[in-house]
């Protein structure tokens, strides 16, 4: 079970009306989808019946559409609810950002500008300071948008000698930290300008001769990236 953090808000953007998702909107989608009942879901997420149905109505005036589909029982009683196509369009993309921010305090969080966008060959070039980085395309993203690149520690590799295989994005760049975290070393490198974070085994920080002021050439795929538009 999926569940967002306290304080977290969520911007939903559907045609030209926006919305603010905030915790207890969010866990009441995800408890709706998991349990099929409006009555169930309000109950996990510790609000009355009637304050989820006015989350609700909030979300689908707000946005003009419609999050959720409800059937009513036989003679028996009963009935379910379940999201509608828009509606778990929401929670796939709240999820999506929920599961990158998971990883925030491991992840390299550099901002950046959009230089290109080739729409043939679905990719985008990125600059950081002095870096430019090509990355596949996400396709509301525009020359001059403002974005946030996020790139895990563990997806740094670290080069003596800039290596032939399938990164592209390698570039040169001076050890200025490191320390030693939970049996691994953690790796401070200026590259342009821009700090970047890696983890790596002690194995390999003996195999690289690591030192404080050492040239090294660090790299990483292009998949390896997520983005957030600022």
């Amino acid at each position: 079970m999926t569940e967002v953090k306290a304080g977290v808000e969520y911007k939903i953007n559907i045609d030209e009306n926006s919305f603010l998702l905030d915790q207890k909107k969010f866990n009441l989608l995800i408890y709706i989808n998991e349990s099929g009942s409006i009555t169930e879901a309000a109950k996990r997420s510790k609000i009355s019946y009637r304050t989820a149905l006015n989350y609700i109505d909030k979300i689908e005036s707000t946005l003009d559409i419609a999050i959720v589909n409800t059937k009513k029982g036989g003679s028996g009683g009963g009935g379910s609810t379940t999201l509608t196509e828009e509606g778990l369009q929401i929670l796939k993309e709240c999820k999506k950002i929920n599961a990158i921010m998971e990883l925030h305090s491991e992840t390299n969080e550099i901002e950046a500008e959009i230089l290109e966008v080739d729409k043939s060959k679905g990719v985008m070039k990125i600059q950081m300071n002095e870096l430019v980085i090509t990355i596949p395309l996400k396709k509301e993203y525009k020359v001059g948008d403002k974005i946030l690149a996020l790139i895990s520690y563990d997806n740094i590799f670290i080069m003596l000698e800039p290596q032939a295989s399938s990164i592209r994005n390698i570039f040169k760049g001076k050890v200025t930290e490191m320390r030693l975290q939970d049996e691994m070393v953690r790796v401070k490198i200026d590259i342009g300008g821009v700090n970047i974070f890696s983890d790596i085994t002690l194995s390999a920080g003996k195999d690289l001769d690591l030192s404080l002021g050492k040239e090294v050439y660090i790299g990483f795929k292009a998949l390896s990236i997520a983005t957030l538009k600022l």
